[in-house]
Formats: structure tokens, sequence, C-alpha cells
């Protein structure tokens, strides 16, 4: 397949890196990762050994793919969106943080499918990232259901060595990702510690509430997500990617935006709506809001959008 993969951060360049054993795979990023991959290709360590040689570029130019994988941040979908636009594509695939399939379908004309990835990943340096931790990929439709272009991307990621799971519950899927986001970036953030520090009390606890939360928002939306299901999500995940400085970690120690707004803010808006008090989720989101005023960094967000790539990762 010919694969387009619009955000070169972490994650975006650990799954164009691996879908490159197999595939012809397009990054679109920034230098100097860009100019880096361009010179010598990605070079994955870590949990996984891989040296791959996608093509890699700061600007998409409108060419064809079967299909385009998203992983840039949640605040930068409506800009990666635009972008896209001017190309075709069988499907387009989301793995981003939050709800924001339904903005990539309104200005695409190609099916949007869900996604979710708990593969940890972490730039090294220009060129390199890390594998801190082998997860799944799984997607699918993202109201639910069967759906063929599900079927062969899920199948072009399995024949790149990926572990993908094709499911027919992604609204329950993409809930139970929010309650382990929720329970582990934005505590592993404040706390700078890795995602394994969410082990033991008192982060495991705290990130166990936060989860709890989340769980029951999703059920007050329809979603039928127990809590026994999202808190055994959140502990597979956070053994699984023990070693991974989580997505949200990673921008506090860049001092970039982080994706707040669209995990636990989430968490808090949608409560919101269904008049639950979710204090944890309340709390953190406020915190990270806090030191994103205090350092300015929801106003200096960088102006080169829409090629503006973010790390997306877990």
């Amino acid at each position: 397949m010919d694969v387009l993969v619009f955000g070169a951060g972490s994650l975006g360049t650990l799954v164009g890196a691996l879908l490159a054993r197999a595939h012809d795979v397009t990054l679109v990023g920034r230098d100097p990762h860009v100019a880096a991959v361009r010179e010598g290709g990605v070079r994955v360590s870590g949990a996984v050994d891989a040296h791959t040689a996608p093509a890699a570029t700061t600007e998409y130019d409108g060419s064809p793919a079967d299909v385009a994988v998203v992983t840039v941040k949640s605040f930068d979908t409506a800009a990666a969106a635009d972008a896209l636009a001017g190309g075709s594509f069988e499907a387009v695939l989301s793995l981003q943080n939050g709800f924001v399939e339904e903005t990539l379908a309104a200005r695409l004309d190609a099916p949007v499918l869900a996604g979710t990835a708990t593969y940890g990943a972490r730039l090294l340096d220009p060129g390199r990232v890390a594998c801190t931790g082998v997860g799944r990929v799984a997607l699918g439709a993202r109201r639910g259901g069967i759906d063929p272009h599900a079927e062969r991307v899920g199948k072009a990621f399995r024949d790149a060595g990926i572990e993908t799971l094709v499911a027919a519950d992604m609204p329950r899927r993409r809930w139970e990702k929010l309650a382990v986001n929720a329970g582990i970036n934005a505590a592993t953030a404040l706390a700078r510690v890795e995602n394994g520090a969410l082990t033991d009390d008192p982060g495991r606890e705290l990130a166990r509430r936060a989860a709890r939360e989340t769980a029951r928002v999703a059920r007050a939306e329809g979603v039928s997500l127990p809590n026994r299901r999202a808190l055994s999500a959140l502990d597979e995940v956070v053994e699984a990617t023990s070693d991974n400085r989580s997505s949200t970690l990673q921008d506090v120690d860049d001092e970039k935006r982080t994706e707040v707004d669209a995990i636990n803010g989430a968490v808090v808006e949608r409560g919101e709506r269904h008049r639950l008090d979710v204090p944890t989720n309340r709390t953190l989101a406020d915190l990270l809001r806090t030191w994103e005023a205090g350092r300015g960094v929801r106003e200096a967000v960088e102006a080169s959008a829409p090629t503006r790539q973010k790390e997306s990762s877990q």
C-alpha cells in the first residue's frame, strides 16, 4: 500500500517506520527530523529494532495514497484536515488523542476510521525513535460495526508486523482509550515521571480515580464501559509502557502546549453535560492549564500550521 503518515512525531515516526517494512510510506513532519530521515532513514530501537527508509517531507503535496494515518496533536486536527483535503485516499485513520475523528470526517472526502495505539514511542534524535513498549493498534469504524476499509488497513498493519486488531466496537474503545489517557498523561506530566511510576500508590490510585470518572461519563454518553474494564485497560498500558514518558510529559519537558483539552478537559466538558462531578479530572486539567498559562505556551504555539507536527504517543 501507499501510506501517508501526517504527523511524524514520536508515534507517527514509529508507526511509519514499521509500516515501511512492507509498504511505501511517506512521513510528513518537520526539520531537522525530516532531513535526517531523508538522509539515513529511521532507526527504531528499544522494544523493536528496525531500520527503514520511508520518504519524508515537510509539506504534503496532495499526492494520492491508499491510506492517510493522522498522528498530529488533537488541537492541530483541523489544520491537518485542511492540508489533507487536497489529496485522494481510500481511507483515513486517526491514531490521535481525543474525539477528533468527526473533525476529519467533516473536512475530508474519504472514510475516516477511529484508531487507538498503545505502543510507547519517544523521539531520541532526528531520524531516531525508541519503541518503549510494544502494545497494539485497534482500528475500525468510528461509529462501530464492520467496515471493509478497516479490514484492508488492518491487514496492511499486520503485514508490517504491527500488532493490530480490527474492532467492531470502536465507540467503547475510544472511551477506554480516553480513560487510559486521563489516568496516565496529566499525572505523569505533573509529577515528571515515567508511566511505570503509576504502578504503585499514590500514583496508581490517582490514575484509577481519573479513569473511573471517565468510565462514568462514558456510560452517561450511552457507551458501555464498566469501571472494571477501564481500570484493567489502564493497568495493562501502564505495565506495557512502563519506561515511556507520556506525550504530555514530553510536551511539558519541551515547554509545549499539551493535549489537556482533548483528554482530561474532554471528560470535564462531557461530564458537565450530564451534571456529573469529575473532581480528579477537573483538578488535573486545571493544573495543566495553569502550567500552560504560566509558560505562555497556549498562546505561543508555532505558527507553521498545517504542517506543524507534534509528538503523539501514549
